[in-house]
């Protein structure tokens, strides 16, 4: 038995953000929570965002400090401005870290208690406040899951969240909103599609619609992506990339991640660097490995990202797919190693990121556990 959990309503294509008013009058919501960051709000998309709530007579009220890794401040932060105002349901917009904190803030509204209690597998008891998900990259695909993550300051962990009560009600994906991104953002968030896409095909949670989905999402990544990188008001990759997302989105959704993931949020907990970097950087390590183990695996991946696999052995459909991948990497501009982020080796903490590593929620899902002097070795390698 598999159980496949997608937000009821999804909002998909060009314009479609005009259309998300009517959306929310007709399920009867009076106020909304706007959860976002300083570069949203600043930014010609948010007025995109509260136009079509104001046509429909609908109040809101935004809150914008949400940061690159969203952490337990802010949502005890935005928690306060959605009681202080009475709203009855939360709008997000932007990317990975603006849904992530809304997600925390609306378990938190119905369930109370603080962020650390919701750390693992399903923690809450009550469904959370409803989530109305617009999303602005074309990346973390948090619109339509049911993970988020949330930084522990004190810790300096990132919290891993899976939790089917915090399922956004709409999601939202209009690539028009997403023409402004500029290139760097625009790779960082389109390599961490391909890591969720990968991981979810080579996890043994992965199932027949799961594996379809991924590959349907790898396909258009690697087609799609260099474009979208290298001219940002190219809509036709942009919406390639807005599909990409929700294909892969709903794989890893229901399939699970894998070790990339528990690596890259240690790295983004304790040096605040962009998740899908970390992600790119790390996925042909981690993969490398993993294909070591379930060769077999990697079949798909390599018929995705463009081989015929058609009398090729396991080993060389793995090895087709690792070079692809740190093809597609270098092609859209990510750094090799940590120390283009300076980040240095003498200063890095490779036991305390590696024992993290090991008890992160994303952890189980990779087709094998690595020792801790294994994960010490993958982060030596990012240098």
């Amino acid at each position: 038995m598999s159980v496949f959990y997608v937000p009821a309503v999804n909002l998909i294509g060009r314009g479609v953000i005009n259309e998300f008013g009517s959306h929310v009058k007709e399920l009867g919501f009076k106020k909304a929570l706007i959860v976002t960051d300083h570069y949203i709000a600043s930014s010609d998309i948010l007025p995109k965002v509260t136009a079509p709530l104001e046509a429909d007579g609908i109040e809101y009220v935004v809150f914008e400090d949400v940061d690159p890794n969203p952490s337990c401040k802010n949502v005890y932060d935005g928690l306060a401005v959605l009681k202080e105002n009475n709203c009855d349901f939360i709008v997000s917009v932007g990317g990975g870290s603006p849904q992530d904190a809304a997600s925390c803030i609306s378990i938190m509204a119905t369930n109370g208690g603080k962020p650390q209690d919701y750390e693992g597998l399903h923690k809450s008891k009550e469904k959370g406040l409803p989530v109305v998900a617009i999303n602005t990259t074309a990346g973390t695909s948090a619109e339509i899951t049911i993970n988020y993550v949330i930084t522990d300051e004190e810790r300096k962990v990132k919290m891993v969240m899976v939790d089917k009560n915090s399922l956004a009600l709409v999601s939202v994906n209009d690539p028009e909103l997403m023409l402004s991104k500029p290139a760097d953002l625009t790779a960082a968030t389109g390599m961490d599609a391909l890591t969720h896409a990968i991981e979810a095909l080579v996890t043994p949670g992965a199932y027949d619609v799961t594996k379809k989905l991924s590959i349907g999402a790898i396909e258009l990544i690697k087609e799609y992506l260099p474009r979208a990188v290298a001219n940002g008001q190219d809509i036709e990759a942009r919406e390639a990339m807005v599909n990409a997302i929700f294909l892969g989105g709903m794989a890893f959704n229901n399939a699970g991640l894998g070790y990339v993931h528990s690596m890259a949020h240690q790295l983004g907990a304790v040096y605040h660097l962009p998740h899908g970097v970390c992600c790119a950087m790390l996925l042909p390590v981690v993969e490398r490995e993993n294909a070591k183990r379930v060769p077999v695996a990697f079949r798909n991946v390599a018929k995705a990202l463009g081989l015929h696999t058609e009398g090729k052995t396991d080993t060389e459909c793995a090895d087709y797919a690792i070079a692809e991948i740190e093809k597609l990497s270098e092609t859209v501009g990510i750094p090799k190693k940590l120390t283009e982020l300076d980040i240095k080796e003498e200063e890095f903490d490779f036991e305390y990121l590696s024992k993290n590593a090991l008890i992160d929620a994303c952890a189980p899902g990779n087709p094998f556990m690595p020792t801790l002097e294994e994960t010490i070795a993958f982060y030596k390698e990012l240098f």
